[in-house]
Protein backbone atom coordinates (compact mmCIF):
# COMPACT_ATOMS: atom_id res chain seq x y z
CA UNK A 1 0.00 0.00 0.00
CA UNK A 2 1.63 3.47 -1.13
CA UNK A 3 1.72 6.26 1.39
CA UNK A 4 0.57 9.21 0.28
CA UNK A 5 1.43 11.06 3.48
CA UNK A 6 4.82 12.72 3.97
CA UNK A 7 5.42 12.24 7.87
CA UNK A 8 8.13 14.88 7.69
CA UNK A 9 7.84 17.98 9.65
CA UNK A 10 7.87 19.46 6.43
CA UNK A 11 4.48 18.54 4.60
CA UNK A 12 5.33 20.21 1.16
CA UNK A 13 4.19 17.45 -1.18
CA UNK A 14 2.39 15.50 1.23
CA UNK A 15 -0.35 14.63 -1.36
CA UNK A 16 2.29 12.66 -3.15
CA UNK A 17 2.79 9.28 -3.51
CA UNK A 18 6.19 7.76 -1.79
CA UNK A 19 7.52 4.69 0.08
CA UNK A 20 5.51 1.87 0.94
CA UNK A 21 4.38 1.20 4.19
CA UNK A 22 2.98 -1.81 6.01
CA UNK A 23 -0.94 -1.24 6.90
CA UNK A 24 -0.22 -0.64 10.98
CA UNK A 25 2.36 2.25 10.01
CA UNK A 26 -0.47 3.82 7.14
CA UNK A 27 -3.04 3.59 9.78
CA UNK A 28 -1.44 5.60 12.32
CA UNK A 29 0.42 7.80 10.32
CA UNK A 30 -3.16 8.64 9.06
CA UNK A 31 -4.47 10.02 12.07
CA UNK A 32 -2.85 13.82 12.20
CA UNK A 33 -3.31 16.58 14.59
CA UNK A 34 -1.46 19.34 12.43
CA UNK A 35 -2.57 19.88 9.28
CA UNK A 36 -1.64 23.44 7.38
CA UNK A 37 -4.46 25.27 5.22
CA UNK A 38 -2.46 24.76 1.66
CA UNK A 39 -2.57 20.88 2.27
CA UNK A 40 -6.42 21.01 2.66
CA UNK A 41 -6.85 23.48 0.05
CA UNK A 42 -5.31 21.32 -2.31
CA UNK A 43 -7.17 18.45 -1.64
CA UNK A 44 -10.56 20.20 -1.44
CA UNK A 45 -9.42 21.46 -5.01
CA UNK A 46 -7.71 18.06 -6.77
CA UNK A 47 -9.21 16.29 -9.63
CA UNK A 48 -13.00 14.63 -8.31
CA UNK A 49 -11.71 11.29 -9.05
CA UNK A 50 -8.29 11.27 -7.26
CA UNK A 51 -9.73 12.94 -4.21
CA UNK A 52 -12.87 10.12 -3.98
CA UNK A 53 -10.61 7.35 -4.29
CA UNK A 54 -7.95 8.38 -1.32
CA UNK A 55 -11.48 9.51 0.38
CA UNK A 56 -12.59 5.96 0.43
CA UNK A 57 -9.03 4.46 0.82
CA UNK A 58 -9.03 6.09 4.09
CA UNK A 59 -12.45 5.35 5.09
CA UNK A 60 -12.01 1.24 4.22
CA UNK A 61 -9.19 1.49 6.52
CA UNK A 62 -11.14 2.94 9.26
CA UNK A 63 -14.63 1.74 8.57
CA UNK A 64 -14.91 -1.36 6.69
CA UNK A 65 -17.94 -2.46 8.26
CA UNK A 66 -20.04 -0.37 5.65
CA UNK A 67 -22.13 0.61 8.10
CA UNK A 68 -24.21 4.47 7.91
CA UNK A 69 -25.46 5.52 11.17
CA UNK A 70 -29.23 6.68 11.49
CA UNK A 71 -29.25 10.25 13.79
CA UNK A 72 -32.70 11.31 14.94
CA UNK A 73 -33.14 15.14 15.72
CA UNK A 74 -35.66 16.56 17.78
CA UNK A 75 -35.82 20.72 18.38
CA UNK A 76 -37.07 20.21 22.01
CA UNK A 77 -37.00 24.56 21.90
CA UNK A 78 -37.81 26.28 19.19
CA UNK A 79 -37.05 29.68 18.19
CA UNK A 80 -36.79 33.09 20.03
CA UNK A 81 -33.04 33.05 19.95
CA UNK A 82 -30.79 35.82 20.29
CA UNK A 83 -28.17 34.71 18.50
CA UNK A 84 -27.93 36.41 14.75
CA UNK A 85 -26.73 33.74 12.51
CA UNK A 86 -27.44 35.11 9.34
CA UNK A 87 -28.95 31.66 8.27
CA UNK A 88 -31.08 30.60 10.97
CA UNK A 89 -34.78 31.11 10.84
CA UNK A 90 -34.83 30.26 14.94
CA UNK A 91 -33.56 34.10 15.54
CA UNK A 92 -35.44 36.18 17.04
CA UNK A 93 -33.61 39.05 14.89
CA UNK A 94 -35.37 37.44 11.93
CA UNK A 95 -39.10 35.89 13.43
CA UNK A 96 -41.47 38.90 12.24
CA UNK A 97 -40.03 37.94 8.67
CA UNK A 98 -39.76 34.03 8.91
CA UNK A 99 -42.82 33.88 10.91
CA UNK A 100 -41.06 30.96 12.90
CA UNK A 101 -43.08 31.23 16.25
CA UNK A 102 -41.75 30.41 19.50
CA UNK A 103 -42.30 27.33 21.29
CA UNK A 104 -41.53 26.37 24.85
CA UNK A 105 -39.27 23.58 26.28
CA UNK A 106 -40.97 20.49 25.35
CA UNK A 107 -42.43 18.15 28.16
CA UNK A 108 -39.77 14.82 29.54
CA UNK A 109 -42.31 12.83 28.62
CA UNK A 110 -42.73 13.92 25.36
CA UNK A 111 -39.53 14.02 24.41
CA UNK A 112 -38.80 10.45 25.36
CA UNK A 113 -41.93 9.65 23.54
CA UNK A 114 -40.08 10.58 20.20
CA UNK A 115 -36.92 8.76 21.55
CA UNK A 116 -38.55 5.91 21.59
CA UNK A 117 -40.48 6.23 17.99
CA UNK A 118 -37.27 7.13 16.26
CA UNK A 119 -35.57 3.79 17.94
CA UNK A 120 -38.08 1.76 16.56
CA UNK A 121 -37.30 3.22 13.18
CA UNK A 122 -34.11 2.45 13.02
CA UNK A 123 -32.64 5.12 14.77
CA UNK A 124 -29.38 4.44 16.66
CA UNK A 125 -28.67 8.59 17.85
CA UNK A 126 -31.39 10.93 19.20
CA UNK A 127 -29.96 14.65 18.97
CA UNK A 128 -31.79 17.23 21.19
CA UNK A 129 -31.07 21.01 20.04
CA UNK A 130 -32.80 24.18 22.28
CA UNK A 131 -32.61 27.44 20.46
CA UNK A 132 -30.37 28.78 23.73
CA UNK A 133 -27.66 31.04 23.59
CA UNK A 134 -26.28 29.41 26.47
CA UNK A 135 -27.81 27.29 29.24
CA UNK A 136 -28.71 28.68 32.25
CA UNK A 137 -28.71 27.05 35.42
CA UNK A 138 -32.36 26.00 36.97
CA UNK A 139 -35.22 24.10 35.60
CA UNK A 140 -34.97 23.61 32.24
CA UNK A 141 -31.87 22.57 32.65
CA UNK A 142 -32.49 20.10 35.30
CA UNK A 143 -35.43 18.74 32.09
CA UNK A 144 -32.63 18.20 29.69
CA UNK A 145 -30.81 16.75 32.35
CA UNK A 146 -33.74 14.06 32.39
CA UNK A 147 -34.22 13.22 28.47
CA UNK A 148 -30.41 12.55 28.29
CA UNK A 149 -30.81 9.97 31.37
CA UNK A 150 -34.06 8.81 30.04
CA UNK A 151 -32.58 8.94 26.37
CA UNK A 152 -29.23 7.06 27.40
CA UNK A 153 -32.00 4.34 29.18
CA UNK A 154 -33.29 2.77 26.05
CA UNK A 155 -30.05 2.35 24.85
CA UNK A 156 -29.49 4.70 22.22
CA UNK A 157 -26.58 7.42 21.96
CA UNK A 158 -27.71 10.48 23.38
CA UNK A 159 -26.82 13.78 21.75
CA UNK A 160 -27.48 17.83 22.43
CA UNK A 161 -26.93 20.75 21.41
CA UNK A 162 -27.86 23.58 23.99
CA UNK A 163 -25.69 26.22 23.00
CA UNK A 164 -22.38 27.69 25.51
CA UNK A 165 -21.79 25.47 28.07
CA UNK A 166 -19.87 25.64 31.37
CA UNK A 167 -17.42 23.11 32.72
CA UNK A 168 -19.93 22.65 35.73
CA UNK A 169 -23.32 21.84 32.94
CA UNK A 170 -20.73 19.75 30.41
CA UNK A 171 -19.84 17.35 33.60
CA UNK A 172 -23.36 17.25 34.94
CA UNK A 173 -24.32 16.39 31.02
CA UNK A 174 -21.90 13.88 31.21
CA UNK A 175 -22.96 12.35 34.42
CA UNK A 176 -26.25 12.17 32.93
CA UNK A 177 -25.30 9.62 30.10
CA UNK A 178 -24.53 12.17 27.51
CA UNK A 179 -22.53 10.77 24.46
CA UNK A 180 -22.04 13.35 22.29
CA UNK A 181 -22.64 17.49 22.16
CA UNK A 182 -22.95 19.47 19.18
CA UNK A 183 -21.36 22.26 18.57
CA UNK A 184 -20.76 23.36 15.39
CA UNK A 185 -18.12 26.19 14.58
CA UNK A 186 -19.90 27.02 11.34
CA UNK A 187 -17.33 28.21 9.13
CA UNK A 188 -13.84 29.73 9.14
CA UNK A 189 -12.27 31.84 11.95
CA UNK A 190 -11.72 34.62 9.10
CA UNK A 191 -15.11 34.61 7.94
CA UNK A 192 -16.98 34.07 11.06
CA UNK A 193 -17.97 37.93 11.92
CA UNK A 194 -19.67 38.04 8.53
CA UNK A 195 -22.02 35.28 9.37
CA UNK A 196 -22.36 35.88 13.29
CA UNK A 197 -21.60 38.94 15.63
CA UNK A 198 -23.34 38.15 18.44
CA UNK A 199 -20.55 35.17 19.74
CA UNK A 200 -17.45 34.89 18.91
CA UNK A 201 -15.65 31.89 17.45
CA UNK A 202 -13.68 32.03 20.56
CA UNK A 203 -16.74 31.37 22.24
CA UNK A 204 -17.44 28.64 20.55
CA UNK A 205 -13.88 26.75 20.90
CA UNK A 206 -14.33 27.56 24.60
CA UNK A 207 -17.54 25.27 24.52
CA UNK A 208 -15.84 22.90 23.06
CA UNK A 209 -12.96 22.46 24.96
CA UNK A 210 -15.22 22.35 27.92
CA UNK A 211 -17.09 19.43 26.01
CA UNK A 212 -13.67 17.63 25.62
CA UNK A 213 -12.77 17.84 29.18
CA UNK A 214 -15.44 16.70 30.32
CA UNK A 215 -14.88 13.50 28.36
CA UNK A 216 -17.73 14.00 25.86
CA UNK A 217 -17.79 13.15 22.11
CA UNK A 218 -17.68 16.29 20.00
CA UNK A 219 -19.86 16.47 17.25
CA UNK A 220 -18.61 19.44 15.34
CA UNK A 221 -19.13 21.10 11.97
CA UNK A 222 -19.87 23.40 9.50
CA UNK A 223 -22.13 24.53 7.08
CA UNK A 224 -20.97 25.46 3.10
CA UNK A 225 -22.74 28.20 0.52
CA UNK A 226 -22.90 31.08 2.64
CA UNK A 227 -20.42 32.71 0.11
CA UNK A 228 -17.47 31.59 2.09
CA UNK A 229 -14.23 30.96 -0.17
CA UNK A 230 -12.49 27.49 -0.74
CA UNK A 231 -9.80 28.45 1.94
CA UNK A 232 -12.41 29.63 4.39
CA UNK A 233 -13.96 26.03 3.83
CA UNK A 234 -10.35 24.51 4.45
CA UNK A 235 -9.61 26.78 7.59
CA UNK A 236 -12.68 25.33 9.18
CA UNK A 237 -11.95 21.98 8.42
CA UNK A 238 -8.24 22.77 9.46
CA UNK A 239 -10.02 23.94 13.08
CA UNK A 240 -11.39 20.44 13.64
CA UNK A 241 -8.59 18.65 12.70
CA UNK A 242 -6.06 20.26 14.76
CA UNK A 243 -8.17 19.26 17.61
CA UNK A 244 -7.03 16.56 19.92
CA UNK A 245 -9.17 14.53 19.81
CA UNK A 246 -11.11 14.73 16.46
CA UNK A 247 -14.21 15.26 16.86
CA UNK A 248 -16.62 12.12 16.73
CA UNK A 249 -18.82 13.18 14.24
CA UNK A 250 -18.21 15.67 11.84
CA UNK A 251 -21.61 17.27 10.38
CA UNK A 252 -21.27 18.67 6.77
CA UNK A 253 -24.08 21.30 5.97
CA UNK A 254 -24.95 22.24 2.93
CA UNK A 255 -27.32 25.93 3.38
CA UNK A 256 -30.96 26.06 3.48
CA UNK A 257 -31.90 29.13 2.09
CA UNK A 258 -34.59 30.35 4.04
CA UNK A 259 -37.19 33.19 3.18
CA UNK A 260 -36.51 36.08 5.66
CA UNK A 261 -32.85 35.37 6.79
CA UNK A 262 -30.43 37.23 5.18
CA UNK A 263 -29.22 34.04 3.24
CA UNK A 264 -32.97 33.29 2.06
CA UNK A 265 -32.06 34.83 -1.62
CA UNK A 266 -28.97 32.67 -1.51
CA UNK A 267 -28.26 29.88 -4.27
CA UNK A 268 -27.88 26.59 -3.29
CA UNK A 269 -24.56 24.82 -3.94
CA UNK A 270 -23.48 22.81 -6.66
CA UNK A 271 -23.67 18.57 -4.97
CA UNK A 272 -20.37 18.18 -6.09
CA UNK A 273 -19.05 20.90 -3.62
CA UNK A 274 -20.94 18.93 -0.51
CA UNK A 275 -19.24 15.47 -2.12
CA UNK A 276 -15.38 17.46 -2.02
CA UNK A 277 -16.17 18.30 1.52
CA UNK A 278 -17.31 15.17 2.70
CA UNK A 279 -14.11 13.34 1.02
CA UNK A 280 -11.58 15.72 2.29
CA UNK A 281 -13.56 16.00 6.19
CA UNK A 282 -13.20 11.96 5.54
CA UNK A 283 -9.15 12.49 4.60
CA UNK A 284 -8.41 14.74 7.74
CA UNK A 285 -10.42 13.22 10.32
CA UNK A 286 -10.24 9.00 9.89
CA UNK A 287 -11.87 7.69 12.55
CA UNK A 288 -14.97 10.25 12.81
CA UNK A 289 -18.87 9.93 11.68
CA UNK A 290 -18.70 12.17 8.54
CA UNK A 291 -22.69 13.07 9.16
CA UNK A 292 -24.40 14.54 5.55
CA UNK A 293 -26.94 16.89 7.19
CA UNK A 294 -28.92 20.00 6.29
CA UNK A 295 -29.13 20.36 2.55
CA UNK A 296 -29.43 16.46 1.64
CA UNK A 297 -33.36 17.03 0.48
CA UNK A 298 -31.99 18.60 -2.21
CA UNK A 299 -29.98 15.99 -3.41
CA UNK A 300 -30.67 13.30 -5.38
CA UNK A 301 -29.77 9.39 -5.15
CA UNK A 302 -26.85 9.36 -7.19
CA UNK A 303 -25.49 12.40 -5.45
CA UNK A 304 -26.08 11.06 -1.97
CA UNK A 305 -24.16 7.53 -3.10
CA UNK A 306 -21.12 9.51 -4.11
CA UNK A 307 -21.47 11.20 -0.55
CA UNK A 308 -21.33 7.75 1.17
CA UNK A 309 -18.22 7.05 -1.39
CA UNK A 310 -16.29 10.07 0.08
CA UNK A 311 -16.78 8.62 3.26
CA UNK A 312 -20.45 9.77 4.60
CA UNK A 313 -21.04 7.40 6.96
CA UNK A 314 -23.95 8.91 9.09
CA UNK A 315 -27.13 10.72 8.25
CA UNK A 316 -30.08 12.40 9.77
CA UNK A 317 -33.20 10.11 9.30
CA UNK A 318 -36.50 11.79 9.96
CA UNK A 319 -38.90 14.03 8.36
CA UNK A 320 -37.10 17.20 9.67
CA UNK A 321 -34.54 18.38 10.75
CA UNK A 322 -34.60 21.25 13.80
CA UNK A 323 -36.98 23.67 11.56
CA UNK A 324 -36.06 22.59 7.96
CA UNK A 325 -37.57 19.60 5.91
CA UNK A 326 -35.71 15.99 5.35
CA UNK A 327 -35.82 13.35 3.18
CA UNK A 328 -38.34 10.25 3.40
CA UNK A 329 -37.18 7.70 5.97
CA UNK A 330 -38.10 4.61 3.73
CA UNK A 331 -36.34 5.98 0.71
CA UNK A 332 -33.53 6.71 3.24
CA UNK A 333 -33.56 2.90 4.45
CA UNK A 334 -34.21 1.71 0.24
CA UNK A 335 -30.88 3.96 -0.59
CA UNK A 336 -28.57 2.72 1.83
CA UNK A 337 -29.87 -0.83 1.14
CA UNK A 338 -29.29 -0.72 -2.63
CA UNK A 339 -25.88 0.29 -2.15
CA UNK A 340 -25.08 -2.29 -0.15
CA UNK A 341 -24.41 -0.64 2.92
CA UNK A 342 -26.31 -1.56 6.14
CA UNK A 343 -27.65 0.89 8.99
CA UNK A 344 -25.27 0.92 12.15
CA UNK A 345 -26.88 -0.82 15.22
Amino acid sequence: MEDYINTNQDHAGSLTSGSEMNDETFTNELIRHDWQTDEIVELLEMPLMELLYRAQTVHRQFHEDGSVQLASLLSIKTGSCPEDCKYCPQSAHYSKETGLEKESLLAIDDVLDKAKTAKDAGATRFCMGAAWRNVRDGKEFDQVVEMVKGVSDMGMEACVTLGMLSAEQAQRLKDAGLNSYNHNIDTSPEFYDKIITTRTFEDRLETISRVQQAGISLCSGGIIGMGESIRDRARMLEVLATLTPHPGSVPINALVPVAGTPMGERKRIDPIELVRMIATARILMPKARVRLSAGRQNLNDEAQLLCFMAGANSIFYGEKLLTTGNNDAEGDVSLIERAGLKTAT
